[in-house]
């Protein structure tokens, strides 16, 4: 018996006797059944799992990777990265001139990311209203799921001060009269270790793995893990089954098993670029070629300062500060906005993100305590020049995203680099490296702003990177517009619903996991009340079912 003071829902759950099937376990072919198969078990899939399990519907949740629990967070990057993250950590665009970080366990990205939570920016709100016929998207129509969700995942204002790389951003941006904000997590009594990428040791960041996961499988759900969805078997305008791949332990080779799951519906719930993959493996009706279209990234630029005193940027809650005030200095279809924050930093992270070769490298790495970083995540989707990019399979049926970075966007990156390297020296930067191949440590604002507008600014030079891959399956009830309908159901197919950020017919200009969790909330509370004809339960807060 564990003597840690840390409860371990998932290993209590296990030896209680939850429904949970490792299909790299299997050694034949097998057929599951279910009212609801979910694939995904992130942001979407966990909202949505918890509630169609408390409406009493039988419940099944496909996961391509495992199932971890704290005692498996052992807050070391080289242990995380492959078991948590797609392709471990290293997922590219096509071109390899965007790095992109999503989860690939039981929780998907909740169980891996910072905690920020925020709710959509009013004005994309009115855009998708005004272009895409969302009107029960509004601010209005949206705050009881906002609600519902940050009650239920304890969303809260973080009561501690910041670290040093977060004040940083506020004493720099206050010096230069920019206004800044806190941001509110979804933790229950965290610990500011400061490694949430690394999943929680705690149990304290309330992702999918802690929270809603756990209610599902303890209301009768089933959860089957290391299980690759390939393709949707259609007859007719239905789906009649779900093929699956089996993988080893490792969740990377196939074991051979193959498993078939059939259902009365089907939620996709794969994240933005695997749920449009999975559609166009199974050749989804796609009449009007929407779908993986509009795929978008918020293409984010980094900023890295060197401070005389030391600034330990992976100790503490990682991000806790931010800025809006460059969303707002255009209208939200002129030139490019950005939101400012500020990302923790880890040795292997910073290592593989920072520019430079040979000694160069080696010098940021020996300052490492030293280093402050910065992000602008760039708000694509609402330009004719930033229409995002596509999701396509390759000749194996592997998902492989385009995203061309164009001049629209690019003079959007270097205005970045501009404003964060200000920031940095009002902070009283030594000096500041915008993340960029032919950069240099500049040790003055004129020095900076002199050599950023003259930087190249183009692929695999500019160092771009992500964490929040929108689109792909926009929502609009008009066909033409999008695949899915504004209730989530997939145009032309009667019992498929997508429930993830791929619904997004632009990015939010915000971290999005606050977003996918109301609009998991809304769908699946209508799909519940459709299915079974009666009214949508609502989820109540962890704390009071004792799941987490």
């Amino acid at each position: 018996m564990s003597t840690s003071p840390i409860s371990d829902p998932i290993a209590a759950g296990l030896a209680a006797g939850w429904n949970v099937t490792d299909a790299g376990s299997l050694g034949k072919d097998r057929t599951f059944e279910a009212d609801v198969v979910i694939i995904g078990s992130g942001a979407g899939g966990g909202v949505t799992a918890e509630i169609l399990a408390l409406a009493g519907l039988k419940v099944l949740i496909v996961e391509e990777g495992g199932l971890k629990s704290s005692q498996d967070f052992k807050m070391r990057e080289a242990d995380a990265y492959p078991a948590l993250y797609q392709e471990s950590a290293a997922r590219k665009t096509r071109d390899k001139a965007i790095n992109i970080l999503q989860g690939r366990t039981v929780g998907g990205s909740t169980t891996v990311n910072w905690t920020s939570s925020f709710r959509t920016p009013p004005g994309t709100l009115d855009y998708w209203r005004k272009h895409f016929g969302l009107a029960g998207y509004s601010v209005e129509a949206m705050a009881p799921w906002f609600a519902m969700m940050e009650r239920r995942l304890h969303v809260s204002d973080w009561a501690a001060p910041p670290n040093e790389n977060n004040d940083l951003l506020r004493r720099g941006a206050s010096a230069l009269g920019i206004p800044t904000a806190a941001i509110r997590r979804n933790v229950n009594g965290c610990w500011n270790l400061g490694y949430c990428g690394m999943g929680c040791p705690t149990n304290a960041k309330q992702s999918m793995l802690v929270t809603t996961i756990p209610a599902a499988l303890a209301l009768g759900a089933g959860l089957l893990t290391h299980a690759r969805a390939e393709r949707f078997v259609f007859k007719g305008e239905r789906i009649d089954s779900l093929q699956i791949t089996a993988l080893d332990a490792l969740g990377q080779v196939p074991t051979g098993v193959r498993l078939t799951l059939r259902a009365k519906h089907f939620v996709l719930a794969g994240g933005a670029i695997n749920s449009p993959a999975l559609l166009l493996r199974s050749k989804a009706p796609d009449p009007h070629g929407l779908l993986g279209q509009r795929t978008f990234l918020h293409p984010t630029l980094v900023s890295a300062g060197l401070f005389a005193q030391r600034v330990d940027a992976y100790a503490g809650a990682p991000q806790t500060i931010y800025s809006d005030h460059f969303l707002h200095v255009a209208p939200i279809d002129g030139p490019i906005g950005y939101k400012l924050e500020a990302p923790p930093l880890h040795p292997l992270l910073m290592a593989t993100t920072m520019g430079g070769f040979g000694d160069e490298h080696a010098r940021t790495m020996r300052e490492f305590p030293h280093v402050h970083a910065l992000l602008a995540l760039l708000r694509d989707g609402f330009h004719h020049d930033s229409a995002g990019g596509s999701v396509s399979i390759d000749s194996f049926g592997a998902p492989v995203l385009d995203y061309p970075l164009t001049p629209y966007l690019w003079d959007g990156v270097r205005r970045a680099l501009l404003s964060m390297a200000e920031i940095q020296f009002a902070a009283g930067a030594k000096s500041v490296y915008p993340v960029h191949e032919m950069a240099s440590h500049y040790t003055s604002w004129a020095q900076a702003k002199q050599a950023i507008g003259a930087l190249p600014m183009q692929a695999l030079l500019a160092r771009v990177v992500s964490a929040h891959v929108m689109g792909g399956c926009a929502m609009s009830d008009d066909a033409r517009l999008g695949v899915t309908g504004a209730d989530g159901r997939y145009h032309g197919v009667r019992n498929l619903s997508v429930h993830d950020g791929s619904l997004f017919p632009t990015s939010i200009g915000a971290n999005p996991q606050l977003t996918i969790y109301a609009v998991a909330a809304r769908l699946a509370s209508g799909l519940a009340q459709q299915l079974t004809g009666k009214p949508a339960p609502v989820p109540v807060p962890a704390a009071a079912t004792g799941a987490a």
